[in-house]
């Protein structure tokens, strides 16, 4: 017996020579390495999976060879890369049905699983129909039959005039709820007033849920001249011109978070046991207010994405819309506070980070001709290439994160360990999303999702490594350090970097509908 072995009570327990007789089928595989992260620590680990029900059953910390385990099991060493957690990547929009020409659960789960993510939940919105409904809920666990490479769940969507949609989504299993306070750009998905989230509020005030929220706002009062000061919108009149990246940031200015955020602590009271969540939270200015509420006891928390801990607005060359997403990629001294509240030694806001992947078909990012993942569709009326405003927002990036996170990490300013990015990317938003205890760690009892990580080797980012629909993404040409080289969903191999994707299983991923009992 190995030291420090962990055991889940009736299950497989421990190591045994020649105790199944010939022919008999093992009924685990076991992944074993010099290095793993087994809860917050980073050591040697032998990681026993159960081939019928696809959790982890035993734990060992320290490398058994193959002869502790009956003839024929299914044994991988993967020294001297680091066994981690599957990330839980709780922000993709997949898109299907209906815009399965910008995604599809089939591309989006195979970039997924080739970045070491093993489970997504997919946002309820640019699908069409949206997840404001049980039926349109139905209608995309329909589309996504036998096309996930990793395991999937929902979302439900909060618009104007389905709150008796609410409680029912909760029952079909949705992981939580998303609403605008701003135009989210596509119409079967319009925002709601601040009387709608009240009325929102008490609706989930009591149920197992989570509700999040695109935080922008444009604040009732602005520079302004005349009688009506109290009441005038922001001046309407681009900064520049609008194939200038500063023009587009000046557009979206911090203040709109700071006012969205302010709006929903203001009815937080509705419902004080109801989790609430800022979904890609930007700007730092609004850090000081989600502290204070937290200290007072409001249960709120923001992620942030990959794009706004690597990307700065300083480094964003005209026309190149590919960086665009709202709220936007602010300056680099916004990026180091992001990088700083992340790694407090005290309570950080923000919990967990997400790629928020929302892609689109290349003609939409109307890209100059000159930048990679342009196409030679001409924009229509009205529209001109490397206009940020007209461009559609969102960045491409999943299946990329991890890397990105570690390219970060290794910046000697940083000081970011691999165990600080399980926490946010496997533990902390398995825990956002109601599935700690299936997702999220290393641990007995869990589900054997594992990714292989080399983290010193490097790549460069091009079509063949971007494995989302349309490769348009502003990570592209970039080096980025770390590399998965092999995605494990409950004990089965889907992925690995030597030979592909698993053609003999298909996509095992499953459809993660279980309701929420918290």
């Amino acid at each position: 017996m190995a030291p420090h072995a962990t055991y889940a009570r009736s299950s497989y327990a421990a190591p045994r020579s020649n105790s199944t007789s010939s022919g008999d089928s093992p009924d685990i595989t076991v992944l074993v390495s010099s290095r793993a992260i087994i809860g917050t620590r980073l050591s040697s680990a032998t990681i026993v999976i159960s081939t019928v029900t696809g959790k982890i059953t035993s734990i060992f910390h320290s490398v058994l060879s193959p002869s502790d385990f009956p003839p024929g099991t299914p044994y991988e060493d993967c020294s001297p890369y680091i066994l981690l957690p599957g990330l839980v990547d709780a922000h993709v929009h997949l898109n299907e049905p209906g815009r399965t020409e910008w995604e599809g659960f089939w591309t989006g789960t195979k970039a997924a699983a080739f970045g070491g993510v093993t489970t997504v939940i997919d946002m309820p919105l640019n699908a069409i129909p949206p997840t404001t409904t049980v039926a349109g809920l139905k209608e995309k666990v329909a589309a996504a039959q036998g096309k996930c490479w990793v395991d999937v769940g929902f979302y439900g969507g909060i618009v104007p005039g389905n709150l008796a949609e609410l409680k029912p989504l909760v029952k079909e299993g949705v992981r939580g709820f998303k609403g605008f306070l701003i135009d989210s750009g596509v119409e079967e998905f319009p925002a709601v007033s601040s009387l709608e989230v009240a009325k929102v509020f008490q609706e989930l005030a009591d149920e197992p849920t989570m509700v999040m929220f695109h935080a922008e706002m444009i604040p009732p009062i602005s520079a302004s001249v005349g009688d009506d000061v109290q009441w005038s919108l922001p001046p309407l009149e681009p900064t520049g011109p609008l194939d200038a990246y500063q023009t587009f940031l000046d557009s979206r200015p911090s203040s709109f978070e700071v006012y969205a955020i302010a709006e929903i602590l203001s009815l937080a009271f509705l419902a004080p046991r109801l989790p609430l969540h800022i979904v890609h939270l930007s700007a730092v200015e609004a850090i000081p207010y989600l502290r204070d509420a937290r200290a007072r006891g409001v249960k709120i928390t923001a992620e942030t994405c990959f794009h706004y801990l690597s990307l700065a607005a300083e480094r964003i060359k005209a026309g190149d819309t590919r960086h665009k997403c709202c709220p936007p990629i602010r300056t680099q001294s916004n990026q180091n506070g992001l990088w700083s509240e992340l790694t407090r030694d005290d309570d950080s806001v923000i919990k967990t980070i997400v790629s928020d992947h929302s892609p689109c078909t290349p003609n939409l990012k109307l890209l100059p001709s000159d930048v990679p993942g342009a196409t030679s569709a001409k924009p229509e009326a009205g529209q001109a290439a490397g206009d940020f405003f007209s461009a559609w927002g969102g960045i491409s990036s999943v299946g990329l994160g991890l890397p990105i996170l570690w390219t970060e990490a290794t910046k000697s300013h940083r000081n970011v360990s691999i165990q600080d990015i399980v926490r946010w990317c496997c533990k902390a938003t398995a825990q956002q999303v109601g599935l700690e205890k299936q997702k999220g760690e290393l641990a007995v009892g869990l589900d054997g999702d594992v990714a292989v990580f080399d983290d010193e080797d490097e790549f460069v980012v091009e079509p063949s490594t971007m494995l989302f629909r349309n490769k348009c993404s502003p990570y592209e040409g970039m080096r980025l350090k770390g590399v998965v080289r092999q995605t494990w969903v409950r004990g089965q191999r889907v992925f690995s970097r030597k030979d592909g994707f698993g053609k003999k299983n298909g996509p095992v991923g499953k459809l993660l509908l279980e309701p929420r009992t918290h």
